[in-house]
């Protein structure tokens, strides 16, 4: 048997068990998501000038690892959802579309590592933000968990890419100036 499988059914078997840990999940994995962007985006409200370039490239990475790289690595290779290869316990709805690798990992992973480079204090709220809006996926019964594993590298691999662009980008302004 394989660890991805087995890592999957000891998370997932523990679904219908507890209403609050059934509810737990579905609200990290479907809806938690959307209280981490307003945290995000209130921090435009208390300083704008302090906060918009980094959240505009952390924004600019997910979006390089969830729109560029996730799409790309899910057309070469497609991997099926835990719910299309085997019974499991879904608890939310979900397309049969490819799994490999979790493009909401990819997605938070790569703003949370972005912003843990430049803000260790809002980077390390935004990479736990994004462990459990990933892992809850895989409670719910949508993602394998290598899925959530390649989507953090996906994550890291953007956030990277973006600080190194900004960088160059940076560099080349005090050279003009």
């Amino acid at each position: 048997m394989d660890l991805n499988l087995i890592l999957f059914q000891e998370i997932n078997n523990l679904a219908f068990r507890n209403f609050f840990l059934d509810w737990t999940g579905i609200f990290f994995a479907r809806y938690f998501e959307f209280f981490f962007v307003g945290t995000l985006l209130s921090l435009l409200i208390f300083n704008y000038r302090k906060f918009f370039l980094v959240l505009w490239y952390a924004f600019l990475s997910g979006v390089l690892s969830r729109l560029v790289l996730t799409e790309t690595i899910r057309h070469l290779y497609y991997h099926p959802r835990p719910f299309d290869a085997l019974q499991v316990n879904l608890l939310i709805p979900h397309e049969s579309t490819a799994s490999f690798p979790s493009g909401h990992a990819a997605f938070y992973f790569a703003i949370g590592f972005y912003l843990f480079f430049k803000n260790k204090k809002i980077g390390s709220y935004a990479l736990i933000s994004a462990f459990l809006i990933s892992w809850a996926r895989v409670y719910i019964g949508i993602h394998w968990p290598f899925d959530i594993v390649a989507g953090m590298i996906v994550g890291l691999i953007s956030a990277l890419v973006i600080l190194k662009f900004e960088n160059r980008r940076n560099r080349k302004r005090a050279i003009r100036s």
